[in-house]
């Protein structure tokens, strides 16, 4: 799919689930039907009323539409493939196992994301059949998006926009660096 017509699809999703969720917050018929349809999936600070909070379905789509408008595609896939496999992993470890402390949140969340962008970037990497390089570079970003995943409260950015443009910008730059790297991601 080319980046004009993802974006023609995303932005105008990411400006229903916007406006829905700015509507949940000022119109009490709407906010009571959506608490009945999603209201349980949704966490804690997502249901505030007290503030404007968009949830992070929201923050998702706006990360998405950021990252791929932005850079090249193989680099936005791998950034997006990380943000949704590896939040979700730390999560998961990170409350369940996390006893270690590691800046904002637990070591154990931080690893777990490492080792789920590691195997994102192994797959993505078999199925394309890239290059050396590509591992590398992914790793690189990976492990940088484990941090910014961790601290993304002290960087007050939701972590769904913040992973993927971090993990981008580092592929990008690393990319850049490397010889021959620009080609093998697609970036000319």
């Amino acid at each position: 799919m080319s980046k004009g017509r993802a974006l023609s699809i995303l932005i105008p999703l990411t400006l229903v689930f916007v406006i829905a969720d700015v509507l949940i917050h000022w119109s009490e018929p709407v906010r009571s039907l959506a608490m009945r349809i999603v209201g349980p999936l949704l966490r804690p600070h997502e249901r505030r009323q007290d503030r404007m909070l968009l949830n992070g379905a929201s923050y998702v789509l706006i990360g998405a539409c950021i990252t791929i408008a932005i850079f090249p595609k193989l680099i936005a896939v791998t950034a997006l493939a990380i943000l949704i496999v590896s939040d979700i992993s730390a999560a998961i470890i990170g409350r369940r196992y996390g006893r270690h402390r590691l800046f904002d949140k637990t070591l154990e969340g931080t690893l777990a994301f490492f080792v789920a962008a590691l195997i994102v970037i192994g797959v993505i990497g078999s199925l394309y059949r890239l290059a050396a390089v590509y591992y590398i570079v992914a790793a690189i970003a990976a492990a940088v998006g484990a941090i910014v995943e961790n601290i993304s409260i002290r960087l007050k950015m939701d972590d769904n926009i913040s992973i993927p443009l971090s993990i981008g910008i580092v592929m990008w730059a690393v990319a850049e660096w490397l010889p021959s790297g620009e080609h093998l991601l697609g970036i000319q």
